[in-house]
C-alpha cells in the first residue's frame, strides 16, 4: 500500500500541533542571552536567545513587550517565559514570549539601572544643576498622598519646626500606573503658578514595586525642568530612586524632607539669644573703652590747664622768631660785607683817586676829554679837571713831544 503524501504546510500545521499540545512546552522558562533584538513598527520584537553552542527564535508580541519595565539589550543575560510553538510558514519553531526579566536581577532593578544611566549620560544627575535651598522658605509645597502618613509626618514637623512658614498640600497617586502622570502635573502646576518656595516630593516606605511612581523618567525630569528647588523624600533611609538623583536635594525620609525644609526655630532662638548675648558684651565693651578715653581726657593737661597748651606754643613761636631773626641778621652782615668789597674795588678804580694825586683832566670847548695836544689849538679855551675843582684856561703855546725826544714848539 502507498504511503499516504502531505504538502509542506500540513506537515509544519502538523508539527505545530504537536509542539503546541505537549504539556513541557507550553510553558518553559529558558534562560540565555539576547542577540538580534528588533522591534518593528507595529511594535511586536523578535530576537534570537543563544547559549555558547546553540540559539532559538522568539518573538515578544506588542502586548507583551508594553508590560516591560527595561529595556532589552543586545548582550544581556535574560530568562524567557513562554510557550514553544512553530513559524509554519518559516518551518522554523520559536517561543512565543509571556515574560521577559533580566538573569540575576529583577526587571525593576534592570530598568531602573538602564534610566538611571541614561539620564547621568544627559547630564540630568550633575552637580551643577542643583539649586540651592531656601534659608526661610515662606511657602512649603508638599506633593504626596493626601491620605498617607508621610503628609501628617511633614506637616506636623513643618509647625513644629517652622510655623512662620505657609504649608500647600498637593495630594496626587503615589503608587500605581497613574502615580508618574499626577507627580509630573503637581510639579510642573507648582511652577507654573509659582505656589511655593521649596517643593517637597514623596512618599512614606514600601517595596521596590510601591516606590517605582518615583523611578518613572516622566517624573525624573519634571523635578530637573523646576525652577523651585525640589526636596525627594521617598521612603525609608535604604531606599533611593531616580527621584533622588534628579532632586536638587535628596532626603532619607518624608520627616527628613520636612526637616531639610526649614530651620529649627529653638535653634534659631538660641543663636538669635547667643548674638544678642554678644552683642550686649561687644556694646559694654564699647562703653567701657569710651568711659576710659574720656576720663583720659579729662586728666590730660589740655583741660586741667588750657593756657599751659597756650603758653608752650607762644615759647615755641618765640624760639622760632629769635632763630628767623638770627639768620636774617647773619644774611645781611653777609651781604654788607660783599657790599663794603665791591664798593672798594670800585673805589680803587675811580678817577677822582688818580686825580687826587696830582693827574688831571682837560676837555675841549665841545666839552669832549682831549687824550692829545693834537686835540687842542692855540688860542682855544679848555677845561681842567682837578681833583678838587676845575681850571678855564686859554691855549697859549703846545709844545708836542717827539717819540724817543724831548718836546718841540708848535
Amino acid at each position: 500500500m502507498a504511503e499516504r503524501t502531505m504538502t509542506v504546510s500540513e506537515l509544519n500545521g502538523l508539527v505545530k500541533q504537536i509542539l503546541e499540545s505537549d504539556e513541557l512546552l507550553r510553558r518553559v522558562a529558558v534562560t540565555g542571552e539576547i542577540s538580534n533584538f528588533k522591534r518593528n513598527s507595529s511594535g511586536h520584537c523578535y530576537f534570537t536567545l543563544k547559549d555558547d553552542r546553540c540559539a532559538v527564535s522568539c518573538t515578544l508580541f506588542r502586548s507583551q513587550a508594553d508590560r516591560l519595565r527595561f529595556r532589552p539589550e543586545q548582550g544581556m543575560k535574560v530568562i524567557v517565559m513562554g510557550r514553544v510553538t512553530l513559524y509554519p510558514a518559516g518551518g522554523v519553531y520559536q517561543i512565543n514570549v509571556d515574560s521577559l526579566m533580566p538573569e540575576g536581577i529583577g526587571d525593576l532593578h534592570a530598568a531602573f539601572e538602564q534610566l538611571k544611566q541614561k539620564l547621568g549620560e544627559e547630564g540630568l544627575f550633575n552637580a551643577d544643576r542643583k539649586k540651592p535651598l531656601p534659608r526661610f522658605p515662606k511657602t512649603i509645597a508638599v506633593i504626596t498622598s493626601g491620605t498617607g502618613a508621610a503628609v501628617m509626618d511633614i506637616s506636623r514637623i513643618l509647625r513644629r519646626r517652622w510655623p512662620l512658614s505657609k504649608v500647600v498640600v498637593l495630594p496626587v497617586a503615589v503608587q500605581g500606573a497613574e502615580a508618574p502622570a499626577q507627580i509630573a502635573g503637581a510639579l510642573r502646576y507648582v511652577n507654573r503658578w509659582e505656589l511655593a518656595d521649596v517643593i517637597i516630593c514623596g512618599r512614606g516606605g514600601g517595596s521596590l514595586e510601591d516606590l517605582w511612581g518615583f523611578n518613572s523618567e516622566k517624573v525624573a525630569r519634571a523635578i530637573g525642568e523646576s525652577r523651585i528647588p525640589v526636596i525627594s523624600a521617598v521612603g525609608h533611609e535604604p531606599d533611593v530612586t531616580i527621584a533622588d538623583y534628579a532632586a536638587d536635594r535628596r532626603a532619607a525620609t518624608p520627616s527628613n524632607g520636612a526637616e531639610i525644609a526649614v530651620p529649627d526655630r529653638e535653634e534659631m532662638l538660641q543663636q538669635l539669644d547667643e548674638l544678642s548675648q554678644k552683642l550686649m558684651m561687644k556694646l559694654e565693651k564699647r562703653i567701657s573703652d569710651a568711659e576710659s578715653a574720656l576720663h583720659r581726657l579729662k586728666a590730660s593737661r589740655v583741660l586741667t590747664d588750657p593756657l599751659r597748651s597756650v603758653e608752650l606754643r607762644l615759647q615755641r613761636v618765640e624760639r622760632q622768631q629769635a632763630l628767623l631773626s638770627a639768620a636774617g641778621e647773619r644774611i645781611v652782615h653777609g651781604q654788607e660785607r660783599r657790599l663794603a668789597a665791591v664798593a672798594a674795588s670800585l673805589e680803587a678804580l675811580s678817577p677822582l683817586k688818580v686825580l687826587a694825586r696830582g693827574y688831571a683832566v682837560v676837555r675841549t670847548d665841545g666839552g669832549k676829554t682831549a687824550s692829545s695836544v693834537r686835540q687842542t689849538a692855540l688860542g682855544e679855551r679848555v677845561t681842567v679837571t682837578l681833583s678838587d675843582g676845575e681850571l678855564a684856561c686859554t691855549v697859549d703855546k703846545i709844545m708836542e713831544r717827539s717819540r724817543g725826544s724831548g718836546a718841540d714848539d708848535v
